[in-house]
Formats: structure tokens, sequence, C-alpha cells
């Protein structure tokens, strides 16, 4: 015979009985037996009533514990997301660091090579003085050598 069956014929014995040979009572079997034992001095209780809004308060916390379970998915699927964020952070700082170097090697050849346009500058400029100095030159010894 069932909890409910006990409940609706207000059989408070059978249902301590019955609970105690379980070896443990629910919250919601403890809740009914003590409601049993007050309503003893109040026969007019509807004991049916009392069960099935039991049943509605373990209804709604069931759709309360599906709540709660879906949301702790999806805070682990967010908190899994944030963990690989925190982890591809080291591949993309050794990325950054090979590009900070390579940047580095970059900047100094670029600084090199316009040491060398300077010193290529001051060099075309020179021969351009001394190809100059020579056609004087080579005037001067025609003028001479007439």
């Amino acid at each position: 015979m069932y909890l409910h069956d006990r409940l609706s014929r207000g059989d408070a014995s059978e249902v301590e009985s019955a609970s105690e040979t379980q070896g443990h009572t629910s919250y919601y079997a403890r809740r009914e037996l003590d409601s049993l034992n007050k309503t003893t001095d109040t026969p007019s209780k509807d004991f049916k009533k009392l069960y099935e809004e039991a049943l509605a308060e373990n209804e709604k916390l069931k759709a309360c514990l599906e709540d709660s379970k879906q949301d702790l998915a999806k805070f682990r699927l967010q908190l899994d997301k944030v963990t690989q964020k925190q982890d591809r952070i080291p591949e993309r700082s050794s990325v950054f660091d090979s590009e900070k170097m390579e940047k580095q090697v970059l900047e100094k050849r670029v600084s090199e090579m316009e040491e060398e346009l300077k010193v290529l500058t001051e060099l075309k400029s020179d021969n351009q003085r001394l190809k100059d100095e020579n056609g004087a030159l080579i005037r001067v010894i025609s003028k001479l050598s007439k």
C-alpha cells in the first residue's frame, strides 16, 4: 500500500510504521506525518488536499532543481570557454614574443640600412665632386698642352 493511499484513509500509524520500515523518512514524508499528528485534533482537514499540495510543491521543487541544473551546465560551459582562452594566452604571448623579436630585428635592420643610405649619399656627393675636379683638371691639362 502506498503512502498516499494511507494518507487519504487517514491512517497515521500505518504511515509512521511504513516510514520507519523504509529506514529513513524524506522531508515530505516527515512533513506529512507531522501534519497527520496535528490533524488528529482537527479531523476536518482534508488529507487528499494536503497530499495534492505536497505533490504540487514537489513538482515546483523538481522544476527549480532542473532549472538550477541547466544554469550549472551553462556556467560550466562558460568556465570551460574562459579556461580555454586563458590556455591560449600563453600560446599567444609566445607568438607575440616571437613577433616582438622579429620586429626588433627588422627595426635594427632598417636603422642599419638608413646608416648605409647616409654613407651612400655622402659617397655619391664625394664622387660627383671628384668628377667635377677631374673634368676641371682635364680642361687645365688640355689648355696647357696646346
